[in-house]
């Protein structure tokens, strides 16, 4: 009887040693599987936001850590936190209006998104096609989609140092040789269409300008268009900038600028 318990147990023992092997080879083969199976879902992942991406046609024109790219007056502009920050302060006022200028090259047809936040006293917005002067220095004319802390302008077309205002908020508008700009529709109520623009927190812009034909939207929302035929005084194509305006002290702040070129 002890003999055979012996043998049952030696060959139990022989046959576990046997299957131990084999059970290590299936659990190695499924964990490559696994393993294989993660990369593969992995690199598809990234494909596609590649491919989402590229299809999208929309390329950043700030690294999120430097002003690379861009030029602006000294102790005005700076990097802070992954946003480009324009500020006036009492120690450091500005005389004239002032621009972070994007140098990589003039816009002409063009989509332009970006995130900004403003402070209460703040007055800024984002410029294009617009022509760069001499005296003063960095300063830009042209049309701007027009911010402000208040919100009392943002979202509007307005021309810096020229034909004005083009369409307030909740206008469509056409502008003709020398004439006041003619409005043709609207978007709604301009307090309404403020309510839409979050105050002291970030909002985003989204411009899109193609011929003659000028849209600023805010958090999705039309604000302003501008269909220019005044074959004199509109521009086709010209600098892109930020502005930070003269007055109390302030900050804007912006983040996310994502420039697709709508030329070809």
């Amino acid at each position: 009887m002890k003999m055979k318990t012996m043998l049952y147990k030696n060959l139990r023992t022989s046959t576990r040693s046997a299957w131990l092997p084999a059970v290590a080879l299936c659990a190695m083969l499924i964990l490559t599987a696994c393993n294989n199976a993660t990369k593969s879902k992995s690199s598809n992942a990234e494909t596609t936001h590649d491919a989402t991406a590229s299809e999208d046609g929309f390329v950043s024109i700030f690294d999120g850590q430097t002003l690379d790219g861009w030029e602006g007056a000294d102790g005005h502009w700076k990097v802070e936190n992954g946003n480009i920050v324009g500020m006036v302060t009492t120690e450091n006022p500005l005389d004239a209006n002032t621009f972070l200028i994007w140098r990589e090259k003039q816009p002409s047809n063009f989509e332009l998104k970006l995130d900004f936040k403003i402070s209460e006293n703040g007055n800024s917005g984002v410029q294009y096609r617009s022509t760069e002067l001499q005296d003063p220095p960095l300063a830009l004319k042209g049309y701007q989609a027009d911010i402000d802390g208040a919100n009392t302008y943002t979202g509007q077309n307005y021309e810096e140092r020229g034909r004005g205002f083009l369409a307030k908020r909740g206008e469509i508008a056409e502008l003709t040789n020398g004439n006041e700009p003619n409005i043709t529709g609207s978007l709604g109520d301009s307090d309404e269409l403020k309510s839409k623009i979050n105050k002291a927190d970030w909002n985003t812009l989204h411009l899109i300008i193609q011929g003659n034909h000028l849209k600023h939207f805010v958090n999705g929302v039309l604000m302003s268009e501008v269909t220019d035929n005044d074959t004199e005084l509109r521009k086709m194509k010209g600098h892109l900038g930020l502005q930070i305006h003269t007055g109390p002290a302030m900050e804007v702040h912006f983040r996310n600028i994502q420039y697709k070129d709508l030329s070809n």
